[in-house]
């Protein structure tokens, strides 16, 4: 029986404010978890998953139950968040020799995935352009000579995506914590190395979910799986353009124009004359109002987004409410790359497009405007006539 372990225990800090009340994996988009996304791929790969959770872990196990599309759900919890290593040797007791193991966090497609379980053991890496920051690989004669975890100076564009088809052998012998006090797969694959054959496979697809706006930047993979269908209301002098998935319940009121790659959850309600741009995932129980554009954006379960709001390159947490007038500025004005603070330091999000990251439950005023790259934080509230240009903490109030 072909297993996967899923590796989903994680605290997700530099996803935050999206991870206040989820761990990554289970973040949505296009009306599913990532963790959904990559089992809708291992469907006819797999017959049992097993999820390490921890942090949130009953969110998890509230999305994808105990069956997903055949394939049977065992959870397996990771008292202490001790790295990846640590993880998937908890899974070890209800594994077959081989199985798979995959990132919880990441995005892969099943080809690549059933070409590397044709290996006896096979990592996954990714040919990139600029490998900085990534674990490296060298090889030799079609086979993985060393794995060198962010390397100072870059020694391969072969990066390490955090995708093995391995057994049980590679966790034989005992490793030490890393620097940053965990037990790393890696090492354990290292020290496999010194003893056994390890193959690679370059994978024709990865999208790797690091910060809040790189979900933005996957939708156009899930996109290109999805089968356009029509299945909610649509009222009369509505425009659907390209690709667009409506589901059962949505409502999408008159005057309305949405151009696709577009999702629209179940029991949504759109318009009457909103206007829903390329690359925008809508999900259940979503309310846009009169007025209303959404471009290139992720919204969450039960958010309203009420009339006269300009909503473009952001992610929008659960239940989030935003007042009228409400606009996300998403571009600088010197077109330079957005900055954002993640854990405390200031980066640049390498895009010069971007808007407001919400988490769960924030609400807005009226005539709010939010800066390009502004994180707000779960159920912080913003009054009427504010501008907002830096990020505001979890569950503060936010004044003029």
């Amino acid at each position: 029986m072909n297993k996967v372990v899923i590796l989903a225990a994680g605290w997700g800090t530099r996803m935050r404010p999206l991870t206040h009340t989820r761990p990554k994996p289970a973040l949505r988009v296009a009306g599913k978890t990532l963790i959904e996304h990559n089992l809708d791929q291992l469907v006819d790969l797999v017959e049992e998953a097993l999820i390490v959770i921890g942090y949130e872990g009953d969110v998890i196990k509230k999305e994808i139950g105990e069956n997903y599309r055949g394939i049977k759900i065992r959870y397996v919890t990771q008292e202490k968040q001790l790295g990846t290593g640590d993880a998937a040797k908890a899974a070890l007791p209800f594994l077959d020799d081989q199985f798979l193991v995959l990132n919880g966090d990441d995005l892969y497609k099943g080809e690549d995935l059933k070409k590397c379980m044709a290996e006896n053991s096979c990592i996954m890496v990714k040919r990139v352009d600029d490998p900085d920051g990534f674990g490296q690989i060298l090889h030799e004669n079609g086979k993985v000579k060393d794995l060198i975890e962010k390397p100072n100076k870059n020694v391969s564009n072969l990066v390490n995506i955090g995708a093995y088809f391995i057994n049980k052998s590679f966790f034989d012998e005992k490793i030490t914590k890393s620097k940053r006090g965990e037990y790393e797969i890696t090492d354990y694959i290292k020290s496999y190395l010194k003893r056994g054959d390890l193959h690679y496979h370059v994978a024709e697809s990865w999208d790797p979910v690091s910060y809040p706006w790189n979900l933005l930047e996957l939708t156009g993979h899930i996109f290109d799986d999805l089968e356009e269908k029509k299945e909610g209301r649509i009222e009369e002098n509505v425009c659907l353009k390209e690709k667009v998935v409506i589901e059962k319940g949505a409502v999408i009121k008159a005057g309305t124009t949405i151009e696709g790659p577009a999702y629209i959850g179940k029991n949504s309600e759109i318009g009457p004359n909103a206007y829903i741009r390329p690359g925008t995932s809508i999900d259940e129980g979503v309310k846009i109002g009169q007025s209303v554009e959404v471009k290139n954006s992720v919204i969450g379960r039960n958010t309203h987004i009420p009339h006269l709001s300009y909503v473009s390159d952001s992610v929008l947490g659960e239940c989030c409410s935003l007042g009228a007038g409400t606009i996300t500025s998403n571009f600088k004005f010197d077109k330079t790359e957005v900055k954002t603070e993640v854990k405390g330091e200031i980066m640049s999000t390498g895009r010069k497009k971007l808007g407001a990251i919400f988490g769960d439950g924030v609400k807005t005023g009226i005539n709010v405007s939010l800066m390009p790259g502004v994180m707000i934080g779960t159920r912080a509230m913003i009054y009427s006539d504010t501008t907002v240009n830096k990020n505001v903490k979890k569950e503060k109030v936010y004044k003029k």
